[in-house]
């Protein structure tokens, strides 16, 4: 493995963009991101998000977070590319979800991803299609209950992109598997989806591609 690298560096958004719809009709709205003593904060609204400028590929990535004010919303989107495809607001993606007792679910957004037990993990509506379209089953429910730190304490996610693979540990438990994603690159975004989170830690390690 290479050596890891963190994409915040504790003083600005160097490196990323934001892409908040709102903005769009008011440039002087309050920033839905902004960098408070060392930490990448996450202000919850407006909603939209916060883009890499880089497209990356084959890497881990170390998230280290916490709800600080009361249980909430938000994800990492790994493998983003086309801005607003869901929504009028989501970009084509894989959701990482980080929502408070559901952290390490999928959701499909314009992309796709599989798991063992689909009929299980993913409930659908009759009729309903497994895919990333918003009349599909989008949702795929994480392995575990429990993952979480108390609100307040700090949690680690891990997310591994291998290939077509996608690997999430929370807090050291492995809590989503999934494979044959019909993406492998792209950029990360994270959210602000109502609830204020904080991050002192986004490090990403480039891993070796996996032999085919």
């Amino acid at each position: 493995m290479a050596e890891p690298k963190s994409l915040f560096n504790g003083k600005d958004l160097s490196g990323w963009h934001v892409d908040v719809p709102a903005a769009d009709k008011d440039p002087k709205i309050e920033p839905s991101f902004i960098v408070r003593d060392g930490k990448l904060v996450s202000m919850g609204k407006p909603l939209g998000h916060l883009i890499t400028d880089a497209v990356y590929s084959d890497y881990k990535l170390v998230v280290e977070y916490r709800f600080a004010n009361k249980p909430g919303n938000c994800g990492v989107l790994v493998h983003a590319s086309k801005p607003r495809v869901l929504y009028e607001m989501f970009p084509k993606s894989i959701e990482v979800q980080m929502m408070s007792e559901q952290a390490g679910d999928f959701w499909c957004i314009g992309e796709n991803i599989e798991v063992p037990d689909m009929e299980k993990r993913r409930p659908r509506k009759e009729g309903q299609a497994y895919g990333g379209t918003k009349e599909d089953a989008r949702r795929i429910i994480n392995l575990t209950d429990g993952s979480e730190k108390p609100l307040g304490e700090w949690n680690t996610m891990e997310i591994e992109c291998k290939g077509d693979e996608i690997i999430v540990h929370v807090n050291g438990t492995l809590v989503n598997h999934g494979s044959k994603a019909t993406v492998t690159k792209g950029q990360i975004a994270l959210q602000a989806e109502g609830s204020e989170v904080e991050f002192r830690k986004l490090e990403l390690t480039k891993l070796s591609k996996p032999e085919k």
